[in-house]
Order: C-alpha cells, then structure tokens, then sequence
C-alpha cells in the first residue's frame, strides 16, 4: 500500500525540520570555535590579563560593554573616562533609586496620615456614640423607674377605690 499525501507532506515537513534544526545547531556552535582561532577578526592586538573575572562579573550586566572589555586598557586617558562613565552611569543608577525609595517612602507616610486621621475620626465617632448609648441607658433606667413608681400609685389608688365602692365591669 502506497503513502497517502497528507503523510508524504508530514514527513517531508518533519525533515526539513530536522534539517533546519541541525544548520541552526552548527551555526550557533561552529562560529564560537572559528572565532576563537582567527586572529583576523579581532578588533585589537591581543593583551595580557591579569585582571579575575570576578571583579568583571561584580558589576551589572548591562553596563558592562564586552566588546570594550580589553580595547585601550593599556591607555590611561581612555582607561579613566571608561571608569568616569561607569562610575557616573552608577552614580546615576543609584541616585534614580534612591529618588524612587523617597518618593514610596513619601507616598507611605501620606497613606499612614490618613490612616491615622481616619483612626482618629473612627475613634471620635466611637465615643460619641458610647455616650449617646450611656445617655439613652441613663433615661431607659429612669423611665422605667418611674414607670414602677406609676404602677405602684396606680395600684394604691385602685385600692382605695375599691375599698370606697368601685366595681370594675
């Protein structure tokens, strides 16, 4: 039995696929290896280093400039404007946080302001109302006070009248 087309397509797709995938694999790992070997590329003569990569890998990746990594470090006037631009561009960087850190720090305390000042209004509110509420318990106790003192003259007077004849129908 013959392949139909739709799989002849999916296999011819599948391997150019593969063909892709092998060029872009050996074009990402074969220039590093022919760059590394040519002399002819480089930009500069080749220096002796004696620098660590740690003090390199200490500063922040996007300000370091790979490709000024080694060019003019035997130049000393080119050497202190590269440190000046660096130093200035961090100055700058941290100057723009410290400017942010304010501005939160600002915005915080005007919210804990208002906190505060709507605690205070809660609290005024609060002890107005545990006033009203002692003053109504204050009346609800002497009303009904006086509401016990009426039922007990009512009930005098109701004796009184009953002893002198009244009859309730």
């Amino acid at each position: 039995m013959g392949h139909s087309s739709s799989e002849q397509r999916l296999c011819s797709v599948r391997f150019i696929l593969v063909v892709l995938g092998l060029c872009l694999v050996l074009y990402i790992v074969r220039p590093p290896r022919l760059w590394h070997n040519s002399t002819l590329l480089a930009s500069c003569p080749p220096c002796s280093c004696d620098c660590s990569r740690d003090s390199i890998l200490s500063l922040p990746l996007d300000v370091i400039n790979n490709s000024l990594e080694d060019c003019g470090k035997d130049d000393r006037d080119m050497n202190d404007e590269m440190k000046k631009d660096i130093i200035s561009l961090l100055s700058g960087e941290i100057n723009l946080h410290k400017n942010v850190t304010d501005d939160n720090l600002e915005h915080t305390n005007a919210l804990i302001m208002s906190a505060k000042r709507a605690s205070s209004h809660y609290q005024k509110e609060t002890e107005k109302c545990n006033m009203g509420m002692e003053a109504c318990e204050g009346a609800r106790e002497m009303a009904e006070a006086a509401l016990i003192q009426e039922r007990k003259l009512s009930a005098l007077w109701e004796i009184r009248a009953i002893e002198l004849g009244w009859k309730d129908k």
